[in-house]
């Protein structure tokens, strides 16, 4: 039936994975209640990761892999309930925190290592970096506090495809409905230009004070809001429009206005500062629009879309068509805008929009401007193994 699709509807299937929502804070469960059922992993295909040997695995001793233990609880925290996690996580709870040694240990004696390749079976990928940013504004509208951050739309739809097409897992339909057809939604520029008519009626959950900040907090998928007693409202990630990210960073390259290596946050926000006048026009060129809502403030960190909060420096974002959310990966790559190598075991707890790819991941560097500073400058050349417990269901493909 996928043959017979309209032209817009291959385009939106293409954008629908755009952005993946987090999962909801787990809800905690009234003693009296019943556990809830366990999930039977379903087998998997992934068959751009190979199976390598531990020994020689020479990067392992680089990184003191303890310091992702509690990143990792926090991930079986959802993935114990899936059969093929239920063994090392219900293991791993019964453990005292332990040394580097003992994790070690635990991870070369449960776990099957994988290295991550592309589609064409190379080891290399790109590896960035996003983070937490703070933004100044309020609850309500005011003189400045004028850029609106916007609740899930009532009218917007969307549609689980694997539901009725299970080859396409990952993958959601996004667009509103006009009589009884699904039509794209509006797009960023749409929708922050109400008054030409396209039919947005949002309701915004707060206001920041400068439009460059909400578009990079777009991008970061969550962040914090210093309202004017100086207290944070922190906000998440709660859906998407359905059309896919354009980087403003490389159309400001193309155009000439920016050199590639000038091309980070930072400079884009400067390019900002320097070209107000053609600033709007700038953001508008990126169809993709995001839509928040708001967080408990005694989250140890924003959540990602395992549903779990993530760790500064210990969770990425990675491609879940490729690697499995919520698995362990050890990634080799340099620090932020340097040769200096950066070895270490991270959590893949979250997805996005631009992370698309076998060997693609965005490290998660934390709050505040220190993080972002790392996160803007990073664009570095890394290689991904991934580790999965031994039973690990892998479809027949696989074997």
């Amino acid at each position: 039936m996928l043959l017979r699709a309209s032209p817009w509807l291959f385009a939106l299937l293409l954008s629908a994975c755009a952005v993946q929502p987090p999962a909801p804070p787990p809800t905690p469960v009234p003693p009296a209640a019943r556990p809830p059922a366990l999930i039977t992993t379903p087998a998997a295909t992934f068959p751009t990761l190979k199976p390598v040997d531990w020994t020689s695995f020479g990067v392992w001793q680089d990184d003191t892999v303890n310091e992702v233990w509690d990143a990792f609880l926090l991930s079986c925290s959802t993935l114990k309930k899936q059969s093929a996690w239920q063994a090392v996580c219900n293991e791993a709870a019964t453990l005292p925190p332990p040394d580097d040694a003992a994790t070690r240990a635990f991870f070369e004696q449960r776990f099957q290592l994988y290295q991550a390749t592309q589609d064409d079976g190379s080891a290399e990928g790109l590896i960035t970096g996003y983070y937490e940013p703070l933004l100044k504004g309020d609850r309500v509208q005011t003189e400045r506090a004028r850029y609106p951050l916007y609740a899930v739309p009532d009218d917007l739809v969307t549609v689980d495809l694997a539901s009725v097409y299970p080859e396409l897992k990952n993958l959601r339909l996004r667009g509103r409905l006009a009589g009884n057809k699904l039509v794209p939604y509006p797009t960023r520029k749409d929708i922050e230009s109400p008054a030409n008519g396209n039919g947005f009626k949002g309701t915004p959950i707060a206001w920041v004070e400068d439009p460059v900040d909400l578009f990079f907090l777009q991008i970061q998928g969550s962040g914090r809001i210093e309202l004017p007693d100086g207290t944070h409202m922190r906000v998440g990630y709660a859906d998407q429009n359905g059309h896919p990210y354009k980087s403003i960073g490389k159309l400001l390259v193309e155009r000439g206005e920016l050199k590639l290596e000038q091309a980070s946050m930072q400079g884009i926000k400067d390019w900002g500062m320097k070209n107000p006048d053609k600033l709007p026009e700038l953001l508008a060129s990126n169809p993709s629009f995001v839509f928040f809502r708001e967080l408990p403030n005694g989250l140890s960190g924003p959540l990602g879309a395992l549903g779990v909060p993530l760790t500064g420096g210990r969770s990425i974002a990675i491609d879940p068509r490729y690697i499995p959310l919520g698995a362990p990966v050890f990634l080799a790559t340099t620090q932020p805008n340097s040769t200096l190598p950066l070895n270490k075991l991270v959590m893949a707890q979250d997805t996005g929009g631009a992370i698309r790819g076998g060997v693609r991941a965005d490290v998660f560097w934390g709050f505040g401007d220190a993080a972002g500073e790392l996160a803007g400058r990073m664009k570095q050349s890394g290689k991904m193994w991934v580790l999965l417990p031994k039973d690990y269901p892998f479809a027949s493909a696989r074997r």
